[in-house]
């Protein structure tokens, strides 16, 4: 079997089997054809001929390249799982990723935004037209769920239970968990629906129905993008200035969750996240936390 035959069935195996999301799949594709590109440069025929040594140095000289150390890790995860599938295949006899070290990753805080902060943000759409009504429920949406931007673009007019207050998303892997919507967020969508919505789906010119939430302008489901360009143009009315991603208020949600004293595993579930460690980083504290925690504890203060 050729080596591109082998990539195929690896990445139709994390298709089907392990149901990976697009951006994954996308990731290792790039990541194997690389390393691929590279054992065609060296000589090196099979992946069974592929030595831990190889595989230094193939990082060594990404590295020179000045690609990032999260970069490398994926891709000696990659490699890790890659070789993995070809051992359960029997097409080779061992994992030389194995014993290559990932790179440590910098512990960055995530970007957040303040209490205040998020009430001018959340307030800066108009709501005297359908699209300033839209993006007042989405914004709204995003803070009270901390879902990530793609998981909100894929809602239906099904997964929501405005009664309730919860609406149904399906994360990394297609893994679908309950989020919690907040009476402010309800409203704001409970608005969108009968009032701007119904407008959007007007400027619709494909034929059949329509099941996504948030629409553009021409009545078709909005874009990662169109969030993003959104998420600027706020900021800029607000802070004048374009320095967050619609990720910033997942990072928020996050944040004043676990200021307020929620449960770091409730918040992992909420999150989606498969592991904990992935929500510790939200355990920074904030200044707000810092003194009320000073004013309560200290003799004199």
């Amino acid at each position: 079997m050729t080596r591109q035959a082998m990539i195929d069935l690896f990445i139709e195996y994390l298709r089907v089997e392990k149901n990976a999301s697009v951006h994954t799949i996308t990731a290792y594709q790039n990541d194997l054809a690389q390393f691929d590109a590279y054992l065609t440069k060296e000589g090196i025929e099979t992946f069974e001929a592929v030595t831990h040594v190889m595989i230094r140095t193939f990082l060594s000289r990404l590295h020179k390249a000045n690609a990032a150390r999260r970069t490398l890790s994926r891709k000696v995860s990659c490699l890790r799982s890659f070789y993995d599938f070809l051992m359960r295949e029997a097409l080779v006899e061992d994992n030389p990723a194995k014993s290559v070290s990932t790179p440590k990753l910098e512990k960055k805080v995530p970007r957040f935004l303040y209490i205040e902060e998020v009430k001018q943000f959340l307030e800066a759409p108009s709501v005297g037209d359908p699209l300033g009504i839209r993006d007042r429920a989405l914004l709204e949406l995003l803070y009270a769920t901390g879902v990530r931007v793609s998981e909100c673009m894929g809602l239906k007019l099904e997964d929501l239970d405005l009664d309730t207050g919860m609406a149904r998303v399906f994360g990394k892997g297609a893994k679908e968990r309950i989020v919690l919507l907040g009476q402010k967020a309800c409203d704001a969508i409970l608005r969108y629906l009968d009032h701007a919505r119904p407008k959007l789906l007007q400027e619709r010119k494909a034929v059949g129905e329509e099941r996504a939430l948030f629409l553009n302008y021409r009545g078709e489901p909005l874009s990662v993008r169109s969030v993003r360009r959104m998420v600027d143009k706020y900021m800029l009315q607000v802070a004048g200035q374009l320095s967050i991603s619609p990720h910033v208020l997942r990072h928020t949600f996050a944040t004043h969750m676990l200021d307020e004293g929620a449960d770091l595993r409730v918040v992992q579930e909420l999150l989606g996240h498969v592991s904990l460690s992935s929500t510790q980083i939200y355990t920074h504290a904030t200044k707000e936390k810092l003194l009320r925690v000073y004013m309560n504890a200290h003799p004199r203060a």
